[in-house]
């Protein structure tokens, strides 16, 4: 059980915590904050503790980069905090816990459907043109 005080416990009431993203950055440029926050604040609002960070635009690597302190995410855990489910999603990549079923799934429809369009335009190659067949442009 997490342990408030007394001024926190009256904003609290009935409520649990959860750890969530919190949105941060500018439009069309998205950033999040990993926070553990009470499910009654707004999405963005205060929170209790930040937890590690989520930058979903790839870089020049073609890396999307999250930190985590895993210390802090075991001790909420352990308190009780709920997560959320792209939370949890990030957690299950980052090997804290195991993935879902259909994380993998998914990621092997995908795999499939781009085996499937290489093949198809390796199959539509056009056959070379001879000199007197060539459009006038």
């Amino acid at each position: 059980m997490v342990h408030l005080s007394q001024n926190l416990l009256k904003y609290y009431h009935r409520g649990f915590v959860c750890i969530r993203l919190a949105l941060g950055g500018c439009t069309n440029r998205p950033f999040y904050k990993i926070v553990a926050a009470h499910n009654k604040r707004a999405r963005d609002g205060k929170f209790l503790e930040q937890l590690g960070s989520y930058d979903p635009m790839p870089n020049i690597f073609n890396e999307k980069l999250v930190s985590l302190n895993l210390d802090r995410v075991k001790y909420w855990l352990g308190c009780g905090a709920q997560m959320t489910k792209p939370v949890s999603k990030l957690l299950g990549l980052s090997g804290f816990f195991p993935l879902h079923p259909m994380t993998v799934t998914g990621a092997e429809r995908f795999h499939k459907e781009q085996a499937l369009k290489a093949q198809a335009a390796s199959q539509e190659e056009p056959t070379s043109v001879s000199e007197d067949e060539q459009p006038i442009a």
